[in-house]
């Protein structure tokens, strides 16, 4: 079976391991540390998913669902030169979304706050090819199914709800 591996970090990496551990399609999720060819290192997960049946596109979506990418710094590395093109286009469309502008009870645009680039918001989320991913330690992989009394940032059961497939 052809399957390929990309990398995400941002927020908990315990609890991005949760959020893509049930995705179908991803054959495995596993905690590490993430380092880049510019030298920046963080922490995140290393996602194994079969391309056939989960989209990389559908992988950020879920990525970028949980975690905000204009206030929180998030990442999407490869090593796939043939990911980087549909990641920018990707990681272009969130930076030009910009704020919904502000619509008035007859559907008039009040005030478009686009229209002025320093309201528009900055997306942080980066792309960056990997340079080193080290597995995190055994009492890292998996910690929420481990820990199901653990408090998250992000509510995990509605998020299962939400992402029925």
């Amino acid at each position: 079976m052809y399957t390929k591996k990309i990398y995400f970090s941002g927020g908990d990496f315990h609890e991005l391991q949760e959020v893509f551990s049930d995705v179908p399609g991803v054959l495995s999720s596993v905690a590490g540390y993430i380092e880049t060819s510019d030298g920046t290192k963080e922490s995140g997960i290393e996602i194994e998913f079969n391309p056939k049946k989960m989209d990389l596109s559908m992988l950020m979506d879920i990525l970028f669902a949980v975690v905000d990418p204009y206030t929180q710094q998030a990442g999407v590395y490869y090593t796939s030169g043939e990911d980087e093109p549909q990641i920018e286009l990707h990681l272009n469309f969130i930076a030009n979304r910009g704020k919904q502008p502000a619509v008035s009870c007859v559907g008039l645009t009040i005030n478009d706050p686009n229209s002025n680039p320093k309201f528009a918001r900055k997306c942080l989320a980066r792309a960056a090819r990997l340079k080193k991913f080290t597995i995190a330690e055994e009492e890292h992989q998996n910690y929420l199914r481990k820990h199901p009394e653990a408090v998250t940032d992000i509510d995990l059961k509605k998020l299962k709800t939400a992402l029925r497939f």
